[in-house]
């Protein structure tokens, strides 16, 4: 799979280990010598930064993979929107009152795109499932179309996990969204192994497919 300068983590659905994916492939990166950022613009179920919880949060797993310390300014420079109830973020912010807008998040994004120095990959996760809200009008989609970079799609290995997967890779192809590749994160428990999911979702997607392990690396030949 060739790497793009920059890419989206989409999701097939939530709960699916995107940041997991997201940190195996900055380490992969980071361990051939290249420069990479991830970000995680917007996040939900975040502890506070001085709960020993954070580290375990998206966020703080992302700067520990790029081996940044955890402070306000990298938080901050990390994740700008980020709610402490694990709820779609329009649910969590509004729980708040506060509001979140896709052109804000949007210009934020930009903004980093144009920052990101040459020959450095840029890696922005996205929230939930690849039509979760993220605010009371937009779904994730609406944020990935917005930003027009080519995605990465996170899938599960559970059961049923082939037919979402499939599902959403026709929906971003619907949407003329490129579609990099799908990154199989192994589910606990499920009753297949994820080669066999893998090698269906390749089969009847017409797509570069790798397998993401717990506990394992970024698969070297996927990238």
């Amino acid at each position: 799979m060739p790497l793009p300068p920059a890419l989206f983590i989409s999701g097939a659905g939530t709960e699916l280990g995107k940041t997991y994916v997201t940190a195996a492939l900055v380490r992969h990166l980071r361990a051939e010598g290249r420069r990479v950022r991830a970000l995680k613009p917007l996040a939900s179920g975040v502890p506070p930064m001085d709960d020993p919880a954070f580290a375990e949060s998206d966020t703080g797993r992302l700067l520990a993979a790029q081996n940044i310390a955890i402070t306000p300014e990298a938080v901050e420079a990390c994740s700008p929107w980020r709610f402490s109830a694990p709820l779609a973020p329009d649910l969590a912010a509004s729980r708040e009152g506060r509001s979140l807008a896709l052109d804000d998040l949007t210009v934020w994004c930009r903004a980093r795109l144009s920052e990101a120095a040459p020959g450095e990959t840029l890696l922005i996760e996205g929230v939930g499932g690849l039509m979760s809200p993220v605010t009371q009008a937009a779904t994730g989609l609406d944020w990935l179309k917005a930003l027009e970079l080519p995605a990465l799609l996170v899938s599960g290995s559970y059961l049923g996990a082939i037919s979402h997967a499939l599902t959403a890779v026709e929906t971003l192809r619907a949407h003329g969204v490129a579609l990099a590749g799908v990154a199989v994160s192994e589910s606990a428990g499920a009753p297949t192994p994820p080669e066999t999911v893998a090698a269906a979702i390749a089969r009847h997607g017409g797509v570069t497919v790798g397998i993401v392990r717990r506990g394992g690396d970024f698969p070297k030949d996927f990238v």
